[in-house]
């Protein structure tokens, strides 16, 4: 986040005076900024819910991605005036508060964790906090997890494929909404596509259902199992299993896998080939 950013959070505040004391947040800001006073900070870190109201603001124009993104999350003024404080101290002196705002993080209630978590990539070099993230894939709490997981380009953006591929998949086993998965072609991997097919394989043997959109990483990889898997699918009596591996095997390019998508359903590889058929689209 740069300086321009962090003013830019601080203009919204400015935008609800009338839920927020910034005036005693600045005056904070200035003491902790100048005397590097770690006392002071927690001290302000703890005090922000009596001075910021738990109340969604106003976007008018999300056409900034940040204003999109603060809007997609709803993002209410607590949550921002702790996102504000946080990248405003690391942004005065990272080598000395990153570590403070990582200790701040550690004894979090779930609340703020989830806060963190979410707005995470707003914070300047976050990339330093990955460890956090990192951890909230191992919780059962759902709403931790999906803080980190559901529209946050973080893990895209910062997590290692392990990490990702962990993410994916408990998602599926979570039975969480994959759409919401930001970055999921890009991070795409052969590993993942492996995985994936057993545990589709693991499921269709207990004779349980999965989520279709499961298979959205899988294109670039579709060689032995995964071709028969997408035979199966494309010969389950599911139009939305139909669909995506319609998409897979489109946009893997293969001969073999177009083949396929064309003998067994010549209409859905016409509304691949015309740009009818999406992700967004595969549902009934």
């Amino acid at each position: 986040m740069t300086q321009s950013q962090t003013n830019f959070l601080r203009k919204l505040l400015e935008d609800n005076p009338e839920l927020t004391d910034l005036a005693w947040i600045d005056n904070n800001l200035d003491h902790i900024i100048n005397q590097k006073d770690t006392q002071k900070f927690y001290l302000t870190y703890s005090l922000m819910a009596s001075k910021s109201v738990e109340k969604k603001f106003l976007i008018e124009d999300a056409r900034a991605s940040e204003l999109e993104y603060l809007d997609r999350h709803q993002a209410d003024v607590l949550q921002l005036s702790r996102v504000y404080l946080l990248a405003s101290v690391l942004e005065s002196d990272f080598d000395f508060f990153g570590p403070k705002v990582a200790q701040i993080i550690q004894v979090a209630d779930g609340g703020e964790l989830i806060t963190f978590l979410k707005f995470l990539v707003l914070l300047p070099r976050s990339d330093y906090f990955s460890e956090v993230a990192v951890e909230a894939l191992r919780t059962n709490i759902t709403p931790v997890f999906e803080a980190i997981t559901m529209n946050n380009p973080y893990p895209s953006l910062h997590f290692n494929e392990q990490q990702w591929n962990q993410m994916y998949l408990k998602a599926a086993f979570m039975q969480l909404d994959l759409s919401q998965i930001i970055g999921v072609e890009e991070r795409a991997n052969a590993e993942l596509a492996r995985i994936i097919s057993d545990y589709a394989h693991e499921r269709w043997a207990a004779s349980r259902d999965i989520d279709p959109m499961i298979w959205r990483p899988v294109s670039g990889y579709l060689k032995n199992d995964l071709m028969a898997d997408m035979q199966q699918l494309l010969k389950s009596d599911k139009s939305s299993e139909n669909r995506a591996a319609a998409l897979c095997c489109f946009h893997s390019e293969l001969k073999d896998a177009l083949e396929l998508l064309k003998s067994v359903s010549p209409d859905l590889y016409s509304l691949a080939e015309n740009n009818e058929l999406n992700w967004n689209e595969i549902y009934d």
